[in-house]
């Protein structure tokens, strides 16, 4: 089995970091997200990957390329995404007439997907997709299952209740779907859809089986989605410490990487602490990350994601942010008070 992880898009509900970075970059408990898909997928014995690509392809490359996964890996460009059955087709070349597991890359599932895996080859279907149950089904695209398990249909954000069971974003296939893909028009969003792909499946008398994710399941597409999925992973850390501390307190499961220093302060997991990080004079409190090479003082943090490079000086209290590479701020002491700000496209920004 291949696998095809997709790792395109704009990310527009993430912006303004999205510009400066692809959204399956963006770190959840100091681990890009896309990195959760490759291992997962190696997990189960892929030995070929196909990461299909779109905006900041060089960066993901280089990302991907940084670390030695001892597994084939291959950047497939998509250019301009125009859906899921497209980039299946953008991959044919690849995917040759092999099965494989389709995986988008924004997202992080609690247990992996070992057992679906198993299910696919016991069941021996023509694709197995997985799915999810949700209060809010409208929201997503969902499923509708016969008494025995199997897919009768797929609905697109439904206006009138179908069913609870959301497609999750990870799905088996055997080749036949490339023919699915190519019979296929383009929807309303002028996009090859692949819950029309899936649906040509089930039309043909071709068999759709379903596989429901017990665990929890996180599509990292929103800030808020960013804060929970590390939340989430954060919850399942051990406590580990490679740095140096001096005159502070560690409570909680804290991992703390190698040449980073704690001076003067309190650290309460779960939490994380990346490489050549100096955190002085400063409260961290629990479900925070912090990215590698940065500097926190006289700083209190709580319940954030703070990414590599940035520098935090006495700038107060920060809770529920997701703070991008390279941030610098910090308390500017001026007559007339007033905020001095440069901001992105489509930013939200409190003031208290």
């Amino acid at each position: 089995m291949k696998a095809l992880i997709l790792s395109g898009g704009y990310g527009t509900r993430l912006r303004p970091l999205t510009y400066s970075q692809q959204k399956q970059l963006i770190p959840v408990a100091n681990k890009p997200v896309l990195f959760y898909a490759i291992e997962d997928v190696i997990e189960i014995g892929v030995k070929e990957i196909g990461i299909i690509l779109g905006p900041n392809k060089e960066q993901v490359i280089e990302t991907v390329n940084s670390k030695n996964w001892n597994v084939d890996i291959e950047f497939i460009y998509q250019g301009e995404p125009k859906g899921l059955a497209h980039a299946i087709l953008v991959a044919e070349e690849f995917l040759d007439d092999d099965e494989f597991v389709m995986y988008l890359g924004d997202n992080i599932l609690k247990d992996g997907i070992t057992n679906h895996a198993q299910k696919f080859k016991e069941l021996n279907p023509d694709s197995l997709i997985l799915l999810t149950y949700v209060d809010d089904p409208q929201r997503f695209g969902v499923a509708e299952l016969d008494s025995e398990g199997k897919v009768k249909r797929l609905v697109e954000k439904p206006k009138e209740f179908i069913s609870n069971y959301a497609l999750v974003g990870i799905y088996f296939f055997k080749p036949i779907i490339i023919e699915a893909c190519k019979s296929i028009k383009p929807s309303w969003r002028n996009e090859l859809e692949i819950t029309d792909a899936i649906q040509w499946l089930i039309e043909n008398g071709y068999r759709v089986e379903a596989s429901i994710v017990k665990g929890w399941w996180k599509d990292t597409g929103k800030p808020e989605d960013i804060l929970e999925a590390n939340r989430l992973i954060l919850d399942d850390i051990e406590s580990k410490n490679e740095g140096i501390i001096n005159n502070s307190t560690i409570t909680g499961r804290v991992i703390i990487e190698s040449g980073s220093t704690i001076e003067n302060s309190v650290i309460k997991g779960p939490c994380i602490i990346g490489r050549d990080t100096k955190i002085v004079n400063s409260y961290i409190g629990p479900y925070t990350s912090i990215g590698s090479n940065c500097l926190i003082e006289e700083m209190e943090i709580e319940d954030s994601v703070i990414m590599d490079e940035c520098v935090l000086t006495n700038a107060g209290r920060i809770i529920e942010s997701l703070i991008g590479k390279n941030v610098k701020i910090q308390k500017c002491i001026s007559k007339p008070r007033g905020y001095r700000i440069v901001v992105g496209d489509y930013s939200n920004i409190e003031m208290r």
